[in-house]
């Protein structure tokens, strides 16, 4: 944390707190930005607000960028977590045969739809600070009622974008049906502009587990993807995918998906009232080790409700550190993954 006479004599109160601050930021002074919104009493206050706070850094790096970086720049190529674009293909050290396309523009959204807090500028404010990261929230009935109506209309979003899935669509197509429709009940697609996320669902094609950008590549014949669609509705977010197959599928794939889905269900079938969370996770493991098949570890379920991703995390495999126990009135979203190969497929339930 910088400091001196300078912050003593402007007499600056804490970001944080609001005592008086003789502390600032380093990266605000090196981005030189305003010291009103950078000062800080302590080390522990500049902790403390460290997850909001680094959004300031964000929008100031955005702002620096020329304009054929910015999300107006029409088909290119996707970089900088979502915050730059480019005309060529960016260097990565790829693992399969899949390789993105570039993709089209931000969508429109109407005035009329209730947004969440990081529509405009890409940043989430209230998620990352509540205590629902946490501690599990019991969802009163009210709540629950509203998510009931905002996942009825998530199934119907997933299956219009289920309708166009064949061999020549691109996955571009996909996202404009879900953007569309999304829109037509009023609701808004809650993945656009999460942390910079430039589209409305989720496509992910073979080896991509999960959270692939809808992009300009066709879909072909032999292909299995999996749509995952979250919409918020009436001030709480409805979160489900499905995986499709495009044409005709090889048999291991078909093999794979099956599993998954069987996991799925195996792993709905025990949930209710004094379930520890670990024993889903057991169960998804269980079947898919016995099918010839291994999960994947670094991405797992998670709470939901008025915030998008809140605790509990549900992991798809058994763990000894996962102790507590599901109740009546936690939302949650079970995910399973199974791969073979270096081949993944998910599918969720919301």
């Amino acid at each position: 944390m910088a400091g001196g006479p300078d912050m003593a004599e402007a007499k600056l109160s804490c970001a944080q707190c609001g005592k008086p601050a003789h502390l600032q930021c380093p990266k605000c002074v090196e981005l030189k930005l305003p010291r009103e919104d950078a000062a800080f009493c302590t080390q522990e206050c500049f902790k403390a607000s460290w997850s909001s706070h680094k959004s300031v850094h964000l929008k100031s790096k955005l702002s620096t960028l020329g304009t054929a970086e910015l999300l107006g720049g029409g088909w290119q190529y996707c970089l900088k977590k979502g915050q730059g674009r480019t005309p060529k293909l960016p260097h990565f050290d790829w693992t399969g045969t899949l390789r993105p396309y570039p993709i089209s523009s931000k969508r429109n959204l109407p005035s009329h739809i209730d947004q969440p807090d990081w529509a405009i500028d890409g940043i989430p404010k209230i998620e990352p600070n509540s205590d629902f990261q946490h501690v599990v929230e019991i969802k009163s009935p009210e709540q629950i009622e509203r998510m009931r109506e905002t996942c009825r209309i998530a199934r119907e979003v997933l299956d219009a974008a289920a309708r166009v899935v064949r061999p020549g669509v691109t996955t571009d197509e996909i996202d404009r049906v879900v953007h569309e429709a999304t829109i037509a009940a009023g609701a808004y697609p809650s993945p656009l502009n999460y942390h910079f996320f430039p589209k409305s669902c989720c496509t992910s094609i073979n080896e991509v587990i999960c959270h692939g950008i809808p992009d300009a590549r066709k879909l072909e014949d032999g292909d299995f993807v999996n749509v995952d669609v979250t919409v918020y509705y009436k001030g709480v977010h409805g979160d489900l995918n499905e995986t499709f197959f495009v044409g005709n599928v090889d048999e291991t794939s078909k093999q794979l998906v099956q599993c998954t889905y069987e996991c799925l269900e195996k792993a709905i079938s025990i949930v209710k009232p004094g379930v520890r969370f670990r024993e889903i996770g057991e169960v998804i493991n269980r079947h898919s080790t016995m099918s010839g098949f291994s999960v994947v570890k670094s991405i797992c379920g998670h709470g939901i409700g008025e915030l998008f991703h809140c605790a509990p995390n549900i992991p798809h495999y058994g763990s000894i550190l996962l102790m507590a126990a599901l109740g009546l009135d936690i939302c949650s979203s079970y995910l399973a993954f199974s791969t073979i190969n270096g081949y993944g497929t998910e599918l969720l339930y919301g």
